[in-house]
């Protein structure tokens, strides 16, 4: 933002150096860029961060000034006269999009004489590098310049209609604007028509065929107040920016509207005559009521490290703006004024304190108390996650929220057939919120891939986000996601280690899961105690392709919730076992259809206490075996918690769970 020193000077008394007055902006937040003499003039560049859009005027800035140095502020209220008929029998105006336009203002000026603007208006707009056009655009940008709310001026009798309408674009539609170049309309963006065709980018740039020419006499007056985000998209879709969607693209003051456009029509009638007819068209919705901010005194002290008294602080504020709301002595409640958007909290209060205070009255050895804060429950299961992945050779990953339609489909069954989708101003593609982190968990592996990294192991604990029917917010289960190189067994392998490592005793269980992501007959459903934990499986070839993935890979996504909740933090000891384990193998012939957990929890329900462990081998299909049955090889681990184990005990487990699994599921021992 640059302002001119003598057009500043119009607001507040300026009886300091400029190097004072930059220094003590830039502490208090303006940060000062540069000053050059303009023709006997100062041009001062000033850095606004996008949360100050009150100072992208110079009214704004003369307010900052006034209270740092304890000035005056000269403000202005302009009251143009009116005469003749009512600007309602002129014009009229239409909001079909009151979400994108919340306010659209109109006036009406007839009889102007289009012409070069004074000596001292093209001075102070040359001065801020903008080049004067005519009396009635330059009013309009110095107004802008002043207040920060844009305006546009329209040829009244050039609008088809004699009337505007705030709408989206319609399919097909092209606008000429007055930088001369065609601009193709999409339907999201939001234009300013008249009765045919649009005469107007909203918030952006006007159009070429209603522009103030010399031949001007009835003038239509627009200041509006539209959505940032829709002004923001429309002009990087375009690549048109101007000052006005500078603006527009952040949160202006909405009490500044209806001034400005007073102020406009009260320097068009000084400088370029005409009469104003009566009355305001004022198209709008009613403004939310913002919400007092309570300040605790005590709070002051705690975080600056200093004590500023109390009439200082209630001073500050009230220059500012604020409206005291009552109080006591420990604390008082204020309303921030419209300009200020950015004050909504406590915290935010004691920093406008300490910025017009002063920053230099904190002494840089100054002890600040500090409560230490312990790690929540989720901190301390992830930390420990991290701990095991990273030691089974996993790398952390970091991916997008928003990804593109190929990359946002489930892992797990889902019920919704497409994705949530966000406007997303600087992703075109990706504007689609990811239900599964395994998609691109799968992407960065292929890019690993591709540069000569192709067996990244990885992970991510990363929120996604599922419809939830009947709520316009949608549901934001953590996740965490494994890919590998390894195989469904190495990977199970990876989850057993983890679960071992959160110390979650319950019984991991599998059971077969026909899941589109992976490969037919290679994906399971993992349940812990009888709860939903996860998926896991070997992704399907041509998914793999898909993504132009070479290497094979497996993937897993887990409910942090579910390990949250399972998880034992602080486990108990227990000795090592003094007594020798005792091993034995058996094949067992079954049903070909017979998933493996089924057989293992016949061998656990079966074998007795002193079965410790129970783990696959292999399986065998095919020789001597009929095509519908199959052999599962396993081991199984017998130990005694106060004796060795007998042969004979052990032979006994082993024959009642040969018996068991025979009657339970038609088994036979392999011969």
């Amino acid at each position: 933002m640059i302002v001119s020193w003598n057009w500043l000077a119009q607001y507040v008394r300026l009886d300091m150096p400029v190097d004072i007055l930059t220094e003590r902006l830039a502490l208090t937040g303006l940060n000062h860029e540069s000053t050059t003499e303009v023709g006997g003039d100062l041009a001062i560049d000033l850095e606004v961060t996008s949360n100050r859009a009150d100072c992208l005027g110079h009214l704004g800035v003369a307010r900052e000034v006034s209270v740092l140095f304890e000035r005056t502020l000269n403000a202005l209220d302009p009251r143009p006269p009116e005469s003749g008929p009512a600007v309602a029998t002129r014009t009229g105006i239409t909001v079909d999009d009151p979400a994108l336009c919340a306010r659209f203002t109109a006036r009406v000026i007839s009889g102007v004489k289009v012409g070069e603007s004074p000596w001292w208006l093209r001075k102070r707009l040359e001065t801020i590098g903008v080049r004067p056009i005519s009396n009635i655009v330059d009013i309009t940008n110095y107004v802008m310049f002043e207040c920060g709310q844009p305006l546009h001026a329209y040829d009244l009798d050039r609008l088809a209609g004699h009337r505007l309408v705030v709408r989206r674009a319609r399919k097909g539609e092209t606008l000429t604007a007055i930088n001369n170049k065609v601009y193709e309309l999409a339907p999201e963006m939001l234009v300013i028509a008249d009765a045919e065709r649009p005469v107007g980018l909203a918030g952006v740039m006007g159009g070429l065929d209603t522009e103030i020419g010399a031949t001007t006499t009835n003038v239509l007056i627009e200041a509006a107040r539209f959505d940032s985000m829709s002004i923001r998209r429309t002009a990087r879709a375009l690549g048109l920016h101007s000052p006005s969607s500078y603006r527009f693209e952040r949160t202006l003051d909405p009490e500044r509207t209806e001034w400005a456009s007073r102020r406009c029509a009260e320097l068009i009638l000084e400088l370029a005559g005409g009469t104003l007819h009566p009355g305001l068209i004022d198209v709008s919705t009613p403004l939310p009521a913002r919400p007092s901010i309570q300040l605790r005194y005590a709070q002051i002290p705690r975080v600056l490290g200093i004590d500023v008294p109390q009439p200082r602080v209630q001073a500050i504020l009230q220059d500012l703006g604020l409206e005291p709301r009552g109080g006591t002595s420990e604390w008082g409640e204020f309303q921030p004024p419209s300009w200020r958007s950015d004050l909504d909290r406590e915290i935010d209060l004691i920093e406008e304190v300490a910025r017009i205070h002063g920053y230099e009255h904190i002494p840089e050895n100054r002890l600040v108390p500090l409560a230490s804060s312990p790690r929540g429950l989720r901190e301390r299961v992830e930390s420990e996650i991290r701990g095991a992945l990273t030691a089974c050779g996993f790398d952390e990953a970091v991916t997008f929220s928003l990804v593109a339609d190929e990359l946002s489909a489930p892992l797990d069954p889902d019920p919704e057939t497409t994705a949530i989708r966000v406007d997303h101003s600087s992703r075109k593609r990706e504007n689609a919120l990811r239900r599964s982190l395994v998609p691109s968990l799968l992407a960065v592996r292929r890019h690993n891939e591709a540069h000569g990294n192709p067996d990244a192991e990885l992970f991510e604990i990363a929120n996604v986000y599922r419809p939830r029917p009947g709520s316009v917010l949608p549901a934001e289960p953590t996740r965490l996601a494994l890919v590998s190189g390894r195989d469904y067994r190495g990977l199970k392998g990876v989850v057993e280690a983890l679960l071992t490592r959160l110390h979650a005793d319950h019984e991991l269980e599998v059971r077969p899961a026909a899941l589109a992501y992976f490969a037919p007959g290679r994906g399971a459903e993992l349940l812990l105690a009888g709860t939903h934990l996860g998926y896991l499986g070997e992704v399907d070839p041509a998914r793999l392709s898909a993504l132009e993935l070479r290497a094979a890979s497996s993937a897993v996504e887990l409910e942090l919730d579910v390990l949250m909740a399972k998880a034992n933090l602080v486990p108990l000891h227990h000795p090592l076992p003094p007594f020798p384990a005792v091993m034995r193998d058996l094949s067992l012939v079954v049903a070909r259809s017979l998933a493996w957990s089924e057989l293992a929890r016949a061998v656990r329900d079966a074998a007795g206490p002193t079965l410790e462990a129970v783990d696959y081998l292999d399986t065998f299909r095919g020789g001597n075996l009929d095509d519908d049955r199959q052999s599962l090889h396993f081991g199984l681990r017998f130990r005694h918690a106060e004796r060795t184990l007998t042969g004979e005990e052990v032979e006994q487990a082993i024959q009642t769970v040969i018996a068991a699994c025979a009657d339970r599921l038609g088994a036979t021992l392999r011969s």
